[in-house]
């Protein structure tokens, strides 16, 4: 009597699902501050380093056991950061690739490294590719280049294009010359892969050159057509895609500012009225007395 009891029907109101609410608010706070994206960002590179650094026999002799307890500590910051932001976000931590991305690197790390799998040691260095997510401005460049990606697929299509044909016409004119350049198809795609690539492409010329005066006018139109053509194109498709991002984030910008503009606005017109219904109402008594 005089007791008020709290069944399980009813929870407490300071709680949701047995979970205090602030307490996930203050996890949200730690999870999203920028100095905790700078202290990840700190021991990513340390995690880095010290990975870099097990490659020396000589220091691994010396101080292997503190590299591996650096790169444990690292490891268990990493899984901490996962588990925190999985406890805030819940549900919405699976609708951002980039913890996704994240949770795969992580996820690597934490598999067992003895016997047949002693090759995923290796990949531990795929942390260091977190920097990626937590870096906003590379976060970006990636988001740009896979944004690019369809229009550099039909590029890299009209490469292979290029590649092909000038494969096939250098393999009939310069295969008995020079069988080791372009004796058949397989070994002039590859040599004119290299000259692509401005690898030594020159004694490759020469040498057919010295039988074939005009093959000249081959190597140059080929290297014009495929440098300052096609790759350039996907340096022009990278870039256009980056600026799109970059004006798509501005709009953004500008829709949140208009927002809370808006805001500010509705809340003036709320004041407004209020004080224009108080002074009415002070006028009102004023008459009433």
């Amino acid at each position: 009597m005089g007791v008020t009891t709290i069944t399980r029907d009813h929870p407490h109101p300071g709680r949701k699902s047995g979970v205090p609410v602030a307490w996930r608010d203050r996890v949200r706070t730690v999870v999203e501050a920028p100095r905790t994206q700078h202290v990840i960002t700190v021991v990513i590179l340390i995690n880095a380093a010290t990975l870099g650094l097990e490659t020396s026999p000589a220091l691994m002799r010396a101080h292997g056991g503190l590299l591996t307890i650096v790169d444990h500590v690292a490891l268990y910051v990493f899984v901490a950061e996962l588990l925190a932001k999985l406890y805030v976000y819940r549900l919405e931590f699976l609708r951002d690739p980039w913890n996704i991305f994240d949770s795969v690197i992580i996820g690597t790390s934490l598999l067992p490294h003895s016997g047949e799998l002693s090759v995923l040691r290796a990949l531990r260095i795929m942390r260091a590719l977190r920097l990626i997510s937590v870096v906003p401005s590379l976060r970006r460049v990636v988001s740009a280049l896979l944004a690019a990606v369809p229009g550099m697929a039909s590029i890299a299509v009209l490469l292979s294009l290029v590649l092909y044909v000038a494969a096939v016409i250098s393999t009939k004119l310069f295969a008995a010359t020079t069988p080791h350049y372009f004796g058949d198809l397989g070994t002039s795609l590859f040599t004119l892969f290299q000259v692509m690539t401005g690898e030594a492409w020159s004694d490759v010329a020469r040498e057919v050159m010295a039988v074939h005066p005009a093959a000249w006018i081959f190597f140059v139109v080929f290297i014009l057509i495929c440098t300052f053509v096609v790759l350039n194109l996907f340096i022009a498709v990278v870039v256009r895609a980056m600026e799109d991002d970059h004006a798509r984030e501005a709009g953004q910008a500008r829709e949140a500012e208009q927002h809370t503009l808006e805001g500010v606005m509705a809340e003036l017109r709320a004041l407004r009225a209020e004080l224009r219904d108080s002074r009415q109402e002070q006028e009102g008594a004023a008459l009433s007395r």
